[in-house]
């Protein structure tokens, strides 16, 4: 692609459409530099934009005699050895020189795996916390016994200033899911205002840890956002993942204070369910922060007030599409939603429609920006992740059936259920008789 664009642009120069000092910003080259380009493109047509190098073989390339004797030597007779160890090996008994770094890349490149991993504890350095309330809250779940070791545990929703420590969100629910995140966004922003950044984990929730990319994606460079992710850019908040869990420590923190002191509290005011939880959590939050809430370095806050104008319902909700049928119905997920005449009695059959599922479980359906009908509510799911489809076929041998992927192939005896990949990369089981 570099080529390409360098080729269209030298060859507007060549008609004269473009200067070369324009052309040569445009390529982010040296004007020196776009002159070498101009002639050798004159001279070789577009292979002489190619790289010099391109197709050789590297001076220190080792010799394929050695590598394969490497390859031999490291899975036979010095299987057990680290690569260290057998490059001493190797040139103390079979007199072949080799560097540790050449060792480890012939052999992971065949797939020897290290012997061990070896890492050193890695350094953290503290973060100086935000000098203004409202610049980052910190959010997460934390799954506990929270009502004793004789019930059933939940999972505790907060979010916390990352300025001065104070609970910006509390509540309780069965599990740590999408729809708990965007009810504690949706607490955060009418409790106290919108936030510039949030400090978050690698929860699936929140970042995509799938490997699948649709061509959209790829076109674009980047996979879509999760739900949540999605709502937070929408209102301008920048999302910070967390690649450790000491990065975003006063968050870990706190829900080991809350483990001690929320956990006693509750089991003290004899509260042993979800509801009379959250409930409770109101005034735990408000003497909480009385006691160990921090002042700011800068008395200014920095939350931004949503606009009478912002429907953040809307934005707090779970986004589809969906492509509504001749019958001016959508049909997903299992439920129906009939599409009422537009103006003049309108037909929307074969529209591309926004559709919505609200935190509590109605359905809107959008068309450029317009509300055009209504559902009732229904259970909320976790929004489905795509995954990337799985080629391949099934044999049958003495009675097993054996699903040749490109990963390698997986037997599944009679009676079984492989998982496979249906069409827009839903994932289905085929049970075998």
């Amino acid at each position: 692609m570099k080529q390409l664009q360098r080729h269209h642009v030298l060859r507007m120069v060549l008609e004269g459409r473009l200067s070369l000092a324009d052309a040569a910003e445009q390529m982010g080259a040296s004007y020196r530099h776009a002159k070498r380009l101009k002639k050798s493109f004159e001279d070789k047509g577009i292979d002489g934009l190619a790289h010099g190098n391109r197709g050789r073989s590297p001076v220190n390339k080792t010799d394929e005699q050695l590598r394969s004797r490497v390859v031999t030597l490291s899975v036979d007779e010095y299987a057990d050895f680290n690569d260290t160890h057998f490059g001493e090996m190797l040139a103390e008994r079979e007199q072949i020189e080799l560097s540790r770094e050449t060792i480890r890349v012939i052999r992971r490149q065949e797939g020897i795996r290290p012997k061990c991993k070896r890492r050193a504890g890695k350094h953290h350095k503290r973060r100086p916390r935000k000098a203004c309330e409202g610049s980052m809250i910190l959010w997460d779940g934390s799954p506990h016994r929270w009502f004793g070791q004789e019930h059933e545990a939940c999972c505790a929703m907060a979010a916390i200033d990352d300025a001065t420590s104070k609970i910006v969100g509390l509540f309780f629910v069965d599990a740590e899911c999408s729809w708990a995140y965007l009810e504690l966004l949706r607490r955060v922003v009418s409790e106290h205002g919108i936030p510039a950044s949030i400090y978050q984990d690698r929860h699936s929730s929140l970042n995509r840890n799938d490997d699948f990319w649709s061509i959209d994606e790829e076109l674009a460079g980047r996979q879509d956002p999760t739900q949540v992710t999605a709502a937070v850019e929408a209102l301008g908040i920048e999302p910070i993942f967390a690649r450790t869990p000491q990065a975003k420590g006063r968050v870990e923190r706190l829900f080991k204070t809350l483990q001690d002191r929320l956990g006693t509290m509750l089991r003290f005011e004899g509260i042993n369910d979800i509801a009379s939880a959250n409930e409770y959590a109101a005034t735990f939050v408000r003497e909480f922060n009385e006691k160990f809430a921090l002042p700011a370095e800068d008395i200014h806050k920095t939350w931004r007030k949503a606009k009478p104008c912002l429907d953040l319902a809307r934005i707090l909700s779970f986004k589809y599409e969906a492509t509504v049928a001749n019958d001016n119905a959508i049909r997903y997920q299992g439920i129906v939603i009939d599409i009422p005449p537009g103006p003049n009695k309108r037909s929307y059959a074969g529209i591309r429609a926004e559709l919505r599922q609200l935190l509590d479980g109605s359905w809107r359906v959008y068309y450029n920006d317009k509300l055009i009908a209504t559902a009732q509510a229904t259970e909320i799911a976790e929004p489905f992740r795509a995954r990337r489809r799985r080629k391949g076929t099934r044999a049958s041998v003495d009675g097993t059936w054996v699903y040749m992927a490109s990963k390698g192939a997986e037997s599944v005896a009679p009676g079984k259920s492989i998982k496979r990949a249906g069409p827009g990369g839903q994932i289905g089981a085929t049970r075998i008789a």
